[in-house]
């Protein structure tokens, strides 16, 4: 439904690129000027909002100023907090013409393109402001974009629908329409797709991805930018002392946890880094499974008797994989190192809430799963400076050696130096155990025989324009 200036291309699948190319959005060309500081946006000519509104400089002026202008009628604190880490650097937008729009930053900020291409949570895609002026606080119930689809209907706990846009100023989408259904049981989601009931599911259960593949089901999947992966709570007594987090990463078995439990659908974690991202590589040092030197780590920290500790985490949701048996497993690796680990859970819309005010005493672990195709994911999860309640760094982590390899890949001149710094920053973050992961999401969907055009980028969403149903 909603559109950026800047995008991925999703159309190449994951085996063809390690990381989506950035091609043009509602922007069809830009320029950065040779201090990093300016930004100009080309607009398209002749795009609307499916409400009529059209789409110009005016309209990503009040956008942007939304989530960013304090002084502006229209700033919205919630939007503003889910886009904060890619605001942070912008000191003013001039609108040179209607089709012409230059953001200008106080500092360089190298991943501004790619963060502003990201979805989910910080999406930057343009909302018609004559919608935000009707509907305010309601927005969310009456979504308008600009996109190749345009919202029908939600009933919530049981549908959202979607319809074409016949306006679209691109390529309009192969299908009519697209339902999207939530359906948290993984068995309910095998039944209802061998029931012909959906088209497309995904997070299988990880024991029924063979069977389906030989029922003649296409199984597609990537190597997304997508760890699951714990948080230390570093206002906790043990979380402080690294030789506890190393022996916490230590005893876990990443290998017998992606084979046992998620039959192969994850890949074991090497890296703090999500992968298929530039900033990427391996440091398999300290994420082997050594369940001696764990205990030896622990006896050298004081705990030879073991410590009794907390993790929370959801039952379900979004790129959660299957968080509660991970969980207990992690439980039971744990205890044959001493630990003793109580978990806690939530559903996912009270536990993403709970987990972003920051872990509370008396938790020393939560679970996440996230990552980005750029790798200023890790300063939006480690960073001094977005410490809970200020930003995403649930943890509160903090270190200065850290933030100082992450502020120069920020404010480096080109993407070489900002990738070296970034390298830098993963190798510090790995060894210090900022986050202790555990498994990147091969992220499978079970996709029906009929079904044709849908392609996987290495990302976490897909765009569904050329998908098509063969009725034959």
């Amino acid at each position: 439904m909603f559109e950026s200036l800047v995008t991925e291309d999703l159309k190449t699948p994951a085996d063809e690129a390690a990381v989506p190319a950035l091609v043009p959005g509602l922007a069809e060309s830009w320029s950065v000027s040779p201090d990093g500081l300016v930004y100009t946006f080309n607009l398209r000519q002749g795009v609307e909002f499916t409400d009529g509104t059209a789409f110009d400089a005016a309209a990503v002026d009040y956008n942007i100023r939304r989530m960013w202008d304090t002084e502006a009628p229209q700033y919205d604190i919630r939007a503003a907090g889910q886009t904060v880490f890619l605001w942070q650097h912008l000191d003013d937008i001039q609108i040179v013409d209607p089709l012409t729009v230059q953001l200008i930053l106080s500092e360089p900020f190298s991943p501004f393109l790619r963060v502003m291409a990201q979805g989910g949570s910080g999406s930057t895609g343009m909302i018609s402001p004559t919608a935000l002026k009707t509907y305010g606080d309601d927005i969310a119930d009456h979504p308008v974009g600009t996109g190749p689809f345009v919202f029908e209907e939600r009933i919530r706990g049981q549908r959202v629908s979607l319809v074409r846009n016949e306006n679209y100023w691109g390529k309009k989408a192969e299908l009519d329409r697209v339902v999207f259904r939530p359906i948290p049981d993984a068995a309910a989601r095998i039944a209802s797709i061998r029931n012909k009931e959906t088209d497309i599911i995904a997070v299988p259960s990880p024991d029924s991805v063979a069977n389906l593949k030989d029922a003649g089901f296409q199984v597609v999947e990537a190597a997304p930018p997508h760890s699951w992966y714990l948080t230390p709570n570093m206002n906790e007594e043990p979380m402080k002392d690294h030789r506890v987090r190393l022996a916490i990463s230590l005893a876990i078995d990443r290998e017998g946890l992606a084979e046992y439990i998620l039959r192969d659908t994850v890949t074991p974690a090497a890296s703090v880094q999500a992968p298929a991202n530039p900033g990427y590589e391996e440091h398999p040092e300290n994420f082997r499974h050594d369940p001696e030197l764990a205990r030896e780590l622990l006896a050298e920290a004081g705990y030879a008797d073991g410590f009794t500790t907390t993790l929370e985490t959801s039952v379900d949701g979004s790129g959660q994989i299957m968080p509660v048996p991970m969980a207990q497993y992690i439980q039971q690796n744990l205890a044959e190192v001493g630990i003793t680990v109580n978990l806690k859970t939530y559903e996912w819309i009270s536990y993403i809430s709970h987990y972003n005010s920051g872990l509370k005493p008396g938790v020393g672990m939560a679970q996440m799963s996230w990552g980005m195709s750029t790798p200023f994911w890790l300063y939006i999860t480690t960073s001094s400076d977005l410490a809970s309640p200020a930003g995403p760094n649930a943890g509160r982590y903090s270190n200065p050696v850290l933030d100082a390899a992450m502020d120069k890949a920020i404010g480096a001149s080109n993407e070489d130096e900002a990738n070296k710094h970034w390298l830098q920053a993963n190798a510090v973050a790995s060894e210090d155990l900022a986050l202790i992961p555990i498994v990147n999401d091969k992220s499978p969907y079970i996709v029906s025989p009929q079904v044709e055009g849908f392609a996987l980028a290495n990302e976490e969403w897909y765009d569904l324009t050329e998908v098509s149903l063969n009725h034959d």
